[in-house]
């Protein structure tokens, strides 16, 4: 019994979720265009001053996963957050950074985080989506030149729990909160 005199999940003998490698909300957090590119020659194409607020929000106090390039386009590593790089190189090194050599590893690495968030790029995008419980999206309502792109959401497995159209002098976009269904 717990100290509201509720039985857990550990008192019971059933395993939870939550047991072993598997955090509470693996988040994947993105700003995209209609086409699902996020970005190119290793940068973002398009400067929104509100998504970066939102990004920063939403993301301050908790793990960020993301790729050696992604990594590497950051002037450094981001306060206020765990900032985890997921390479293949075994030697890899940084100031200020956990060095992980997998998505799942990464996961574990952050496994004491309620709401780890993965932040890019394509490739670990691709890798983490199958484990990801929401999807924090920016998508712009425009078309750009990219070299790398956000993997397919399959609205049979996602659902839109909410979404908020913005402006910009240049393109509209909404901010948009996917679930897991």
């Amino acid at each position: 019994m717990n100290s509201e005199g509720m039985k857990d999940a550990t008192s019971t003998g059933v395993s939870t979720e939550n047991e072993s490698s598997k955090v509470s909300k693996v988040t994947l957090i993105a700003a995209i265009d209609q086409n699902r590119v996020l970005g190119k020659d290793n940068q973002l194409i398009w400067h929104l001053p509100e998504d970066l607020k939102r990004f920063k929000r939403l993301t301050t106090g908790h793990a960020i996963i993301m790729g050696r390039k992604t990594f590497e386009s950051l002037p450094k590593a981001l306060p206020n957050r765990h900032n985890i790089v997921v390479t293949r190189n075994q030697n890899y090194s940084k100031e200020g950074i956990t060095v992980c050599h997998s998505v799942k590893d990464a996961l574990e690495c952050a496994k004491d985080d309620e709401q780890p968030f993965v932040i890019g790029g394509g490739q670990i995008y691709e890798q983490a989506i199958g484990l990801a419980d929401v999807i924090e999206l920016t998508e712009i309502h425009s078309q750009f030149e990219g070299d790398v792109f956000f993997p397919k959401i399959n609205l049979k497995e996602w659902s839109i729990e909410k979404e908020q159209r913005m402006v910009h002098p240049d393109f509209e976009y909404s901010f948009i909160t996917y679930t897991k269904k």
